[in-house]
């Protein structure tokens, strides 16, 4: 029996090959879509989770409160004091340890020397909190002595090739000598950091690094990622409730007119596992996911299937009439309808399980492709995959269920007289659930072309908003301010012989960075007081030259200048936004005014015009500029002749190694580094673009059969029209309006749905455009445009056909 049903299915699709090639192009397709997004989703979800305790760790963070009850910052680190102090104020914790992210030079030798970005400071509980495959070393006291240091595999093999690491010294920053302890695996890539190397948190208490005084005492210094386990079971909500009068304890308040810590700031805890999706806190260890995308990641693959579901049943019903007098005769023979319906169940299930195996090729060969896009490292085994196929598989057979219940119940049904007397009718409501059908595809279709449409606008207006600043051919370089401080003018001096470089600047900092440096409020003079900011400003250090380097607008007074020898500890700069903040009015107003931030005391010598530090998606912050104490930076930004790139980037380098031998040369360009701001937004439009692409497509290819099913129902009428005078655009005319109808009642539903999901979405960003009224006319357009081209091939081909032919049809 199960082999006539596969002979029978195998020659429908044979004799009807359009109709075919459209319902497994459609369903393959869209399961395909399905399965690539779902490892992607998966993924995602899985973060932190391979941790055998990651159910009971939290991390700590911190946040800061304005005046005004506003949140200034809320930091995913904390101040190093916290950790030993949580340990005491709760003893139920099982364990507390801190973690603090440092970039560095190591080196073994001088030809095996590297800039390294994931090293890490670690107390020797790190191993007792966090699952980390040890490969050698002893994880419960590798980290206990000072300048000892654990490598991943990786990071051994690089530094040390076809040698025992364990006992090997490694030199990090030209001052610290690190003896090898370990080696572990590295962390898998579903977690939120990544050290590659882990250094004994001891090492910290040595002065020339941080101090043991500063661990015990900073709490201005929020670097330090601070993670809590806790008992099995634990009402982990009561340590939170207790945070605040923890908080005023630690940090005391002194002064008569002094207020609590716990009004200015707080701390909180956050899971383990909510990390990555759910948290988006300044100052984080590695850029995190979000669950937004996830969301819309789902909700694309819905749509895409859902338009793929669509076709294959419509196709299904619209062609269950052409088969009628088939079930006729094979009712006459005796075949009895449970027979039937389980015959039309069987071939609508052969489609749909072909269509997954075909799915399952298909994914396995656009891995790679997800992944490059994705940025993510996602496989597709039968060991890591199976549930995920099992269940398509039944996806698949649920589609075929509901594709094929209609067909077989409604045919199956037939009285085979009347079937056999060609009276047979299909009913208003098949009619009916296909209008709806088509027009549920095409909403869908409209809803992905009017939000790929506003990605770009918006990403076109991040690309040409006016910065404030000069970001053309300008180079960044970070660099160790003790081992070039006492010879950085020389070095500036060398580099401006080359006519190719124009400017040198100094910072702690460049722009495309964060701002997360703060001192508190402003105090600026009024009449016969110090005025306090209402909030706490950002303060950037820069030198002498940045301004010009940057080519940033000063609105009043002066810029930093050696002139004035002062300038080092006693003068202040402020962008447009603080000095509007502090109440001025006009920017030349506070020029000369005495101003006090933290611990330093001056005057206010300028005013520069607001420009864009940081990304789009954060308003321009009120920002204080001054010379560092001590003039330590920590990157250099260098001015190059647009038209000799070449030539400026040689004499860099040569500059560069000769001043510092010891410290690989490694530079970024800046338009880059803003660019790399907005590439989840790029990769967001180029999902969109893909996946309505895809949309529409599959659209169109229902709508291609379902016009093709159409036409052949009205071939007759289509024959007497011609014979009594109709011409041939009013014939296309004809066939062609009732599916435009539909698309345009599409399109009618799918604006407010477009407008109201890419209105959110612009909230994420601070400056952002306009949702205009001409992207749902050029969706409506082009959906129109594509469904006339897709119908019309058929009402066209239909209506130059000989009337004679028509007639003669049954």
């Amino acid at each position: 029996m199960f082999k006539n049903y596969l002979k029978i299915a195998f020659r429908n699709m044979l004799r009807h090959k359009i109709y075919s090639f459209i319902n497994l192009f459609g369903l393959t397709v869209g399961l395909t879509c399905c399965l690539l997004i779902t490892l992607y989703i998966t993924n995602e979800l899985s973060y932190d989770k391979y941790h055998a305790k990651a159910d009971r760790i939290y991390r700590v963070t911190r946040n800061f409160v304005n005046q005004d009850g506003t949140v200034n910052l809320h930091l995913g680190n904390i101040a190093p004091p916290f950790g030993p102090l949580l340990k005491s104020y709760f003893p139920d914790l099982e364990e507390v340890v801190r973690i603090l992210q440092n970039n560095a030079v190591v080196a073994v030798n001088p030809e095996r020397t590297f800039n390294e970005e994931d090293i890490f400071f670690a107390e020797p509980a790190f191993f007792k909190v966090f699952t980390v495959p040890v490969l050698s070393g002893n994880p419960a006291k590798a980290l206990d002595e000072p300048n000892t240091v654990m490598l991943t595999a990786e990071m051994a093999k690089k530094y040390f090739p076809n040698q025992n690491p364990v006992g090997q010294v490694l030199r990090m920053d030209s001052q610290l000598n690190l003896k090898v302890t370990g080696v572990y695996k590295s962390f898998p890539a579903n977690s939120h950091f990544h050290p590659n190397f882990l250094v004994s948190f001891a090492t910290l208490e040595d002065s020339a690094v941080f101090g043991r005084e500063n661990l015990r005492t900073n709490y201005g210094s929020n670097n330090f990622a601070t993670y809590l386990l806790f008992p099995k079971d634990y009402p982990v909500q009561n340590v939170e409730a207790q945070f605040p009068a923890f908080v005023d304890k630690s940090m005391p308040a002194e002064g008569a007119n002094a207020v609590k810590a716990s009004s200015w700031t707080n701390l909180f805890l956050q899971k383990l596992t909510d990390i990555h999706l759910y948290s988006h806190l300044d100052a984080e260890l590695e850029e995190n996911g979000d669950i937004n995308t996830v969301y819309l990641f789902t909700a694309i693959a819905l749509f895409i299937l859902l338009i793929a579901c669509i076709n294959f049943m419509n196709l299904s019903t619209a062609r269950s009439s052409i088969r009628a007098k088939e079930i006729g005769v094979r009712k006459v023979m005796g075949a009895t309808q449970p027979k039937l319906v389980v015959q039309f169940l069987a071939e609508s299930m052969i489609f749909a399980i072909l269509a997954v195996l075909i799915a399952l090729i298909l994914t396995k060969l656009m891995l790679p492709v997800m992944n490059s896009f994705t940025d993510r490292e996602l496989s597709f085994t039968i060991q890591n995959s199976w549930l995920l196929a099992l269940a398509m598989v039944g996806l698949a057979a649920l589609v075929g269920l509901l594709a094929g219940s209609y067909p077989a119940l409604f045919l199956a049904s037939f009285q085979p007289v009347k079937v056999l007397k060609g009276k047979l009718t299909t009913g208003k409501n098949s009619i009916s659930l296909r209008k709806v059908l088509v027009i549920l595809q095409f909403a869908i279709s409209v809803v992905l072309l009017v939000s790929t449409a506003v990605v770009y606008k918006q990403l076109s207006y991040l690309r040409n908003r006016a910065l404030g600043l000069d970001k053309d051919h300008i180079v960044n370089l970070n660099y160790n301010s003790t081992q070039l401080g006492p010879k950085y003018e020389a070095f500036r001096q060398e580099l401006l012989t080359n006519a190719a470089i124009k400017e040198v600047g100094r910072s702690i900092g460049v722009p495309s960075d964060r701002l997360l440096n703060s001192m508190g409020n402003v105090k600026l003079q009024t009449t016969d007081s110090m005025a306090n900011s209402p909030v706490a400003f950002q303060y950037l250090g820069i030198d002498q030259d940045f301004i010009q380097t940057y080519k940033i607008k000063l609105l009043a007074g002066r810029n930093f200048s050696e002139s004035y020898p002062t300038d080092d500890s006693m003068a202040f700069l402020l962008n447009e936004s603080g000095a509007q903040l502090l109440g001025l009015n006009n920017p030349q107003e506070g020029i000369g005014r005495s101003l006090e931030y933290g611990n330093r005391k001056g005057r206010l010598v300028g005013v520069l015009q607001d420009f864009h530090f940081e990304s789009m998606h954060e308003k321009i912050k009120p920002i204080i500029f001054i010379i560092p104490d001590g003039r330590q930076y920590s990157d250099i930004s260098v001015k190059l002749q647009g038209n000799n790139i070449a030539e400026g980037l040689a004499h860099l380098e040569k500059t560069w190694k000769k001043f510092l031998p010891e410290n690989p040369y490694d530079y970024n360009f800046l338009d880059e580094s803003f660019g790399r701001l907005y590439e989840a937004e790029q990769k967001q439009g180029l999902l969109f673009t893909i996946f309505a692409g895809i949309a529409i497509l599959i659209a169109c290819l229902g709508l291609f059969g379902l016009a093709s099913f159409a036409t052949e129902q009205r071939t007759k009428e289509i024959g007497i029209r011609k014979v009594l005078g109709a011409s041939v655009s009013g014939i296309v005319a004809m066939l062609s309006k009732d599916f435009l109808k539909l698309v345009l009642l599409a399109n009618i539903i799918a604006w407010p749905l477009s407008w109201y999901g890419m209105h959110r979405w612009l909230q994420d960003f601070a400056y952002r455009t306009n949702i205009s009224w001409w992207i749902f006319g050029v969706a409506t357009v082009l959906a129109l445009v594509v469904a006339l081209l897709t119908v019309s091939f058929h009402a066209a081909k239909a209506a130059v056909a000989n009337p004679v032919k028509a007639l003669k049809t049954e």
